[in-house]
């Protein structure tokens, strides 16, 4: 099995119709990058979103879903704003951040979020 420094982990696209696969029944928590391709700071957070791919492998799974072509999961999520990041665990939301951030702040709170033992 390859270790974490050879293999380059990259997000997983998501889609209205493999969102419940990749997302709500991963094995793994979920770091959804709710974004838009005509919406700047969506844009800064692409770099930031491949970074946390890499640190946060074997922690979390890195999604991204455009809001634009897959509106029934937006929607359903309550995405009103991009970016959008929800942390999902165990098919639930237990972490959310507005706006874009550099890669450590947010890779802190993802890990602050899934070592709190009440969520």
């Amino acid at each position: 099995m390859p270790t974490q420094g050879t293999t380059k982990v990259e997000p997983v696209d998501v889609t209205d119709a493999t969102f419940d696969a990749e997302v709500l029944k991963s094995e793994v928590p979920v770091l959804l990058d709710c974004w838009a391709p005509w919406c700047g700071p969506c844009q800064r957070m692409t770099p930031v979103m491949h970074q946390l791919a890499q640190d946060l492998a074997g922690e979390s799974k890195v999604a991204k879903l455009n809001v634009d072509q897959n509106p029934a999961v937006s929607r359903g999520l309550g995405v009103q704003s991009v970016p959008t990041l929800l942390l999902f665990r165990n098919g639930k939301v237990i972490g959310k951040l507005l706006g874009a951030a550099p890669a450590d702040q947010v890779a802190a709170a993802v890990r602050q979020r899934l070592q709190d033992p009440n969520v």
